[in-house]
């Protein structure tokens, strides 16, 4: 590669923004923008990014031409900051996972003849058959989600067959649930996308395919033939195959840039578009995962468990994913909901919208938490699969040694100084009964130590139980954490803590936006070799001088801790267990 050579990646960051970064070719970041949903975009009225409709309980959506317009403007600010697009070599993208975009019938002609004189938006606005695109927080799809399982012989079968049981916020069942309420959209649609191959499909100026790895998060994907399954397609959806198109590896090239970015933004007409991926696919990617001793987690909007397998066994939870670097490999992932938003709502309430009390107040309490167990759901939680609701425990007689003589009591707050209301629009946290005065709930509200660390743990605690029992190593040989919060030292050292094990952190901790603009590089070198290369032939004699690089920020600490952790953990699934058998949306 030359040294003036260029890999430009775009990502729908952490679901609330469209990030772009650019790797030269000593994989280091040399230049990078973002277009905040919210802030940048104001006129769409998005709170984080999305629509939640109070119709129809647990749909959650975002404006397909929010998007487009976020892209517009990402490439006029990089434009203005002087980016040479004519260095860009390839390009790839990240797109958040199982949301969807439907094309409407005659699109295919708009893409490949868009006008260089007009910003995209103003082409794009009527090019959808639906204008709001059903996305991964998306839980209102249960019923079509049993529909398909007992379609193709039960949800295990299903998980056998694509990776995955049914899941709500998947593709296959928003598609299912759109040709049943709206079939004028369905049969209005000519395509439909992921909002990974959406976006690649505006760079090629024509349909792009799924790829294996985004492709697995649907439903849909028979993950061992790496095609689609004849039984899930037809338990979703008449003629579902020829909206979806074919399936493609994620290193295959789409095709170079489409004539619309050449003209306006003088992109070189050899710049490659690569297959854009999900956004989990690329945080193994720009984690440079490669052992299965490693687990990789992400803190973000939804927080994630990524490993890798080369034998994975498939079951109701969790998910098993074609690892998108390897031709043969997998990759397991384990996703929970509520991740940075819930810790940002208990930040919001027991520290003054402050991460620096929340951390101090965090590290006054002692590891284990006086046996209190907290289960913190601000949305419908994935796994377990548990609706919007809070739990508290305390064990009694718990010392950490065993659970012989452990009893456990379900309390409405730990108490009075632990307590505090959220306001008046969110999901309440009750209030102690005794703190009848003013004085009084001045005194809770400055004293939530115990439900900051119960919601720090009860995360980890959830993270170490799931995957042991899919499998993943526990203790691991490393964790790699990435996402936002990962720049919270106090999070990183209950982490290791809780698993017992050193927690690494990469340079930059947006994984899945370095993953993708990695993966350009890899797709462009894939293609001048016209064969597969391994991933790691491009960073093997420069990773610790590139932005890939990782560093040790947490230590392990004891092992007597991880091991009384590992006892709670045995309860808190117990507990977890209980609560799935009388509440679960399953």
């Amino acid at each position: 590669m030359a040294d003036r050579t260029n890999f430009w990646k775009l990502s729908d960051n952490k679901k609330r923004s469209l990030k772009a970064t650019v790797l030269d070719s000593n994989l280091n970041v040399i230049q990078l923008d973002q277009i905040h949903f919210d802030s940048d975009l104001p006129h769409y009225k998005t709170k984080d990014g999305v629509y939640r409709d109070p119709s129809d309980s647990g749909r959650i959506v975002s404006p397909t031409l929010m998007w487009i317009e976020a892209l517009d403007l990402v490439l006029q600010r990089l434009s203005k900051s002087g980016l040479d697009f004519g260095k860009v070599a390839a390009l790839s993208g990240s797109g958040q996972q199982h949301g969807s975009v439907y094309w409407k019938n005659g699109t295919s002609s708009l893409l490949s003849s868009l006008d260089p004189n007009k910003p995209l938006l103003d082409q794009f606005r009527n090019a959808f058959s639906i204008g709001e695109s059903p996305i991964w927080m998306d839980s209102s799809t249960t019923a079509q989600c049993r529909e398909i399982e007992e379609a193709v012989g039960g949800a295990i079968e299903l998980a056998r067959i694509t990776g995955s049981r049914g899941y709500e916020r998947f593709t296959g069942p928003q598609i299912k649930k759109i040709f049943q309420k709206q079939p004028e959209v369905y049969n209005g649609t000519e395509r439909i996308s992921l909002v990974s191959s959406f976006m690649a499909s505006i760079f090629a100026g024509k349909y792009a395919s799924i790829d294996h790895a985004d492709g697995a998060g649907m439903n849909l994907m028979d993950i061992e033939k790496r095609t689609w399954s004849k039984v899930a397609l037809e338990a979703t959806a008449p003629g579902l195959e020829e909206k979806l198109g074919p399936l493609a590896p994620a290193y295959a090239i789409v095709g170079s840039i489409a004539s619309y970015f050449i003209e306006r933004y003088k992109f070189n007409k050899d710049c490659l578009v690569v297959h854009w991926s999900g956004d989990n696919p690329n945080s193994l990617a720009g984690l440079t995962l490669s052992v299965p001793g490693d687990l990789g987690i992400s803190l973000g909007t939804s927080d994630t468990v990524i490993g890798i397998s080369s034998d994975p066994k498939p079951g109701l939870e969790g998910h098993v994913f074609p690892n998108p670097v390897d031709t043969k490999g997998y990759m397991v992932m384990l996703c929970y909901k509520n991740g940075s938003l819930t810790r940002e709502e208990v930040r919001n309430s027991c520290a003054q919208s402050s991460w620096e009390t929340f951390n101090k107040l965090l590290e006054q309490t002692p590891p284990l938490n006086g046996g209190k167990l907290g289960f913190y759901y601000k949305d419908h939680e994935i796994l377990p699969p548990l609706p919007i609701g809070f739990h508290r425990y305390i064990l009694q007689n718990f010392s950490g040694a065993s659970l012989e003589g452990v009893k456990e009591q379900e309390v409405k707050e730990f108490d009075p100084p632990s307590e505090v209301s959220y306001p008046s629009e969110r999901p309440v946290l009750p209030v102690s009964p005794t703190a009848s005065t003013e004085t009084d709930i001045l005194f809770v509200q400055n004293n939530p130590k115990f439900q900051i660390r119960a919601i720090v743990e009860g995360q980890f605690l959830s993270m170490r139980g799931h995957a042991e029992r899919f499998g993943m190593p526990v203790p691991p040989k490393r964790i790699i954490a990435t996402g936002g919060a990962s720049t919270n030292q106090s999070l990183l050292k209950s982490m290791a803590s809780v698993f017992g094990c050193g927690v690494y952190t990469v340079q930059r901790p947006d994984s899945a936006s370095l993953g993708a603009a990695l993966r350009a590089a890899h797709g462009w070198i894939c293609s001048k070799q016209g064969s597969f290369v391994p991933i790691a032939d491009l960073y093997s004699d420069k990773l610790e001088k590139s932005s890939l690089s990782c560093k040790l920020s947490a230590s392990p600490g004891s092992n007597e801790v991880a091991s009384k952790y590992g006892v709670l953990m045995k309860k808190r699934m117990e507990i977890e267990k209980r609560l799935v058998e009388k509440l679960g949306r399953y």
